[in-house]
C-alpha cells in the first residue's frame, strides 16, 4: 500500500509537469528539427523531472521559463525524495534491519518472548521491566506497525511478523527462551501460536491468555502450561470483595511488584532441605509443588523439603532492614 501510494503521487506530480508542458508546447524550442510532438514534450518533462535536461528541447519564453522554475523544480525534489525515501524503506533499511537482527539472534539468550502486544502484552511487558528483567532483554512479535513501534519506544527487542508462523518464531530463537506470553488478542490465533511455539520448544514455559472458558482446556491441550482468563480472574476479584473489602486488594498486590509484597517462585536451596517450609528465611511459604503433588503449608509433607521442590513464597517488596 505504501509503494503504491508513493508511486501513484510521483505520477501525479510527473503529470502536473507533462500537462504544464504540453498547454505551452508552443513556448518550447527542439534543436533537432524545430517541430514539438506530444513525444518531445513527453521526452523533455521525463528528462527535466528526472535530471537537468540535455539542452536539445529548452523553454524559449520567460513564461516558459518561470514555470520550469517554480514548478517543475520543486517537483524533481519531490520526485527525488519519493524515490530515495522508497529506496531507503524498502531496501536499505530492510538489508539494516535484518542485519541487526542476525546480529541479536546470535546473542538472544534466556529472553522472554511476548507475542502480541495489545493491552495485556503491554503490561506484561512493564511488569517484567519492574520485576528486573532489561527491556533489551524481551522480544515483542507483533504484525501491527504500531503495536512494534510501541514496543521499541519501550526498549524491546522487536521482530513486525506472524507469530504462527515457525520462521518467525525461530528468528526469535524460541527456543533459547526463558518465558514465552502469548497475548494475541484472539483466542484461535493464541492457541495456534502456543501449538507452534510447543513444536519448537517443547521445554519453555508458555503463559497464554484465553478469553472464552471453553478454550482453556485447548490451550493446555497446546502446551500452555498456564491459562490466564482475564474476565474469570476479575469476577474472582469481585467475587472475593463481597467478603472483604481489602481482599482484592491484597490480591492484586500480590500479583503485582508495585505493592508491598509479592508472589515468589524458586526452587528449594541445599541448606533448606529437611528443614519445614515454615521455616525458609526468605518469605512466607504457601504451597510446595513436588513433582505432580501440590503440598500446602498446612499438610504433613510441609514439614520437610526435599531437593526438587518448588517453594511458592510471598515475600516482601521491600527487604527488611
Amino acid at each position: 500500500m505504501s509503494l503504491s501510494v508513493r508511486l501513484l503521487l510521483a505520477l501525479l506530480l510527473i503529470g502536473i509537469a507533462l500537462l504544464g508542458h504540453w498547454v505551452q508546447r508552443d513556448q518550447l524550442h527542439d534543436n533537432y528539427d524545430n517541430q514539438i510532438s506530444f513525444v518531445d514534450v513527453l521526452y523533455f518533462t521525463t528528462i527535466t523531472v528526472t535530471t537537468v535536461g540535455y539542452g536539445d528541447i529548452v523553454p524559449v519564453t520567460e513564461h516558459a521559463r518561470l514555470f520550469d522554475t517554480f514548478v517543475v523544480t520543486p517537483i524533481r525534489l519531490f520526485v527525488w525524495l519519493i524515490f530515495l525515501g522508497t529506496a531507503y524503506d524498502f531496501v536499505l533499511k530492510r538489508v539494516w534491519e535484518r542485519w541487526k537482527m542476525r546480529v541479536i539472534q546470535q546473542h538472544l539468550r534466556n529472553h522472554v518472548l511476548i507475542a502480541g502486544f495489545g493491552t495485556s502484552g503491554t503490561e506484561a511487558f512493564r511488569e517484567l521491566v519492574r520485576r528486573g528483567a532489561r527491556p533489551g532483554e524481551i522480544v515483542v512479535i507483533d504484525q501491527r506497525s504500531a503495536a512494534i513501534a510501541a514496543a521499541e519506544d519501550l526498549g524491546a527487542t522487536v521482530l513486525e511478523d506472524d507469530a504462527t508462523r515457525n520462521a518467525t518464531l525461530e528468528a526469535a530463537q524460541v527456543a533459547r527462551a526463558k518465558a514465552i506470553i502469548v497475548c494475541a488478542g484472539r483466542d484461535d490465533t493464541s492457541i495456534l501460536i502456543v501449538l507452534t511455539a510447543r513444536r519448537l520448544a517443547p521445554d519453555v514455559p508458555i503463559s497464554v491468555v484465553i478469553r472464552s472458558e471453553d478454550n482453556e482446556p485447548l490451550a493446555k491441550q497446546a502446551g500452555a502450561n498456564t491459562v490466564i482468563n482475564p474476565a474469570s480472574f476479575a469476577g474472582l476479584l469481585l467475587a472475593g470483595s463481597t467478603h472483604g473489602h481489602h481482599l482484592a486488594d491484597y490480591m492484586a498486590d500480590l500479583a503485582a511488584t508495585e505493592g508491598q509484597v509479592f508472589l515468589h517462585e524458586r526452587r528449594v536451596t541445599s541448606k533448606e532441605v529437611g528443614k519445614p517450609l515454615a521455616a525458609i528465611g526468605t518469605g512466607l511459604g504457601l504451597r510446595i509443588y513436588r513433582g505432580e503433588r501440590i503440598v500446602g503449608f498446612w499438610e504433613p509433607e510441609a514439614g520437610s523439603l526435599e531437593n526438587g521442590d518448588l517453594i511458592l513464597e510471598v515475600v516482601p517488596s521491600t527487604p527488611a532492614s
